[in-house]
């Protein structure tokens, strides 16, 4: 525990500190308002957009399943064997209040059937119609990974940020009020002490001048 002395510039000086406390505070509220709106604001469009994306995988996985019953696995392992490629992604980033929120800029994903890189004469429409529903799955879970990332971020700092405001509101300004006012009940009272101890220097100093 940090020592305490009762003098005049301690008592500034907790003064200070209670003062940067609360303003300090006040920051932090400030900042944790403006967390939570952006918060808000992605939580709706994350739920919105992993309720969409369980209903397309749903959807995908079963229009998948059907075509393999009547087509067989081995054309549709060919045929993602030979359409594997990659999907150009550049990952941006913004500020808010400190929270880096991803953003994430994607090239086209869904392709033409000529673009896929298997043989139309060699496969079905089924595998078209199984390829575009993926890539649309795809498209939807690039959107949101950098949704739920960024809601994580700012979930992770609206805790931290509350822990220290809750830090300042309940520990550091009632132990510095308490100190301030230890200090302050001190030098009342050797002020009190001092003005009695004067008085009697001038009662004595009377009484001496009389007996003279």
């Amino acid at each position: 525990m940090e020592q305490v002395y009762a003098t005049r510039s301690e008592l500034l000086a907790r003064r200070a500190r209670i003062r940067l406390a609360v303003q300090g505070g006040e920051l932090l509220k400030e900042r944790r308002g403006a967390l939570i709106k952006e918060f808000d604001r992605l939580g709706a469009s994350v739920l919105r957009s992993m309720d969409l994306l369980d209903r397309e995988v749903a959807g995908a996985g079963q229009l998948l399943g059907l075509a393999i019953a009547d087509d067989g696995r081995e054309p549709f392992d060919s045929a993602a064997f030979a359409a594997e490629d990659g999907v150009e992604v550049t990952i941006h980033t913004r500020s808010v209040a400190g929270v880096h929120i991803v953003e994430i800029e994607k090239g086209e994903v869904g392709r033409a059937r000529t673009s896929r890189g298997y043989s139309l004469v060699a496969t079905s429409a089924r595998i078209d119609a199984v390829a575009e529903r993926f890539e649309s799955v795809l498209d939807r879970l690039l959107d949101v990974a950098a949704l739920e990332l960024s809601v994580r971020r700012l979930a992770d700092e609206i805790a931290r940020t509350t822990r220290r405001m809750n830090a300042l509101e309940h520990v550091v300004v009632p132990r510095l009020e308490a100190e301030q006012a230890r200090i302050s009940l001190v030098l009342e009272e050797r002020e009190l002490e001092d003005r009695v101890r004067l008085r009697r220097m001038r009662s004595r100093g009377r009484r001496a001048g009389a007996r003279s």
